[in-house]
């Protein structure tokens, strides 16, 4: 069975990444999901194995990655792309950042980088993905945010205090 060609993987691509400009730009992470995921889509998202949230279905998608997890203090964030790249077997990577608010005193960004690998089902639709990024470089940055005064206390207390616990839970165990 032949795959979608390049251009329909890059097209598709292209609609995420117009689609998460226009959600950063305004805070609403929802109204894409039906139009660019496979209705039986499985998103995943590994935590540098302390945790993993697995979506299944564009309902699950919406409550969870784009919903629930978007809106714990993540106002301000973008998540500019850098790159797309495609491969065999309707699969695509796509290379993005996790880019926080403000800027720092050098004027560059406060941001770390991810990837999602993608896989299209035959009507170029989203049907699996798996977000992966550098955790302990994530609360990294979240710690530069706060000391710039720039750190959602939502986002510090829901999401940034929770996931140290558990790298350092982790670490504690395996020394």
């Amino acid at each position: 069975m032949p795959g979608l060609s390049e251009g329909a993987l890059r097209a598709t691509a292209e609609k995420l990444i117009a689609a998460h400009e226009q959600a950063s730009a305004s805070g609403e992470w929802t109204f894409f999901v039906d139009e660019i995921y496979a209705r039986d889509c499985i998103y995943t998202c590994q935590y540098a194995g302390v945790m993993e949230v697995t979506a299944n279905g564009i309902d699950e998608i919406k409550a969870t990655h784009y919903g629930r997890d978007m809106a714990v203090g993540w106002e301000g964030w973008t998540f500019p792309y850098l790159g797309v790249y495609t491969g065999n077997d309707n699969q695509l990577i796509t290379h993005w950042l996790n880019r926080g608010p403000g800027r720092r005193a050098d004027g560059s960004h406060f941001e770390t980088p991810g990837v999602s690998f993608i896989t299209l089902d035959d009507q170029a639709r989203i049907c699996r993905q798996l977000d992966m990024f550098d955790l302990a470089h994530q609360m990294k940055l979240c710690d530069e945010l706060e000391d710039a005064g720039l750190l959602s206390l939502q986002l510090k207390q829901q999401w940034v205090l929770p996931m140290k616990g558990k790298l350092q839970a982790q670490l504690a165990r395996n020394p």
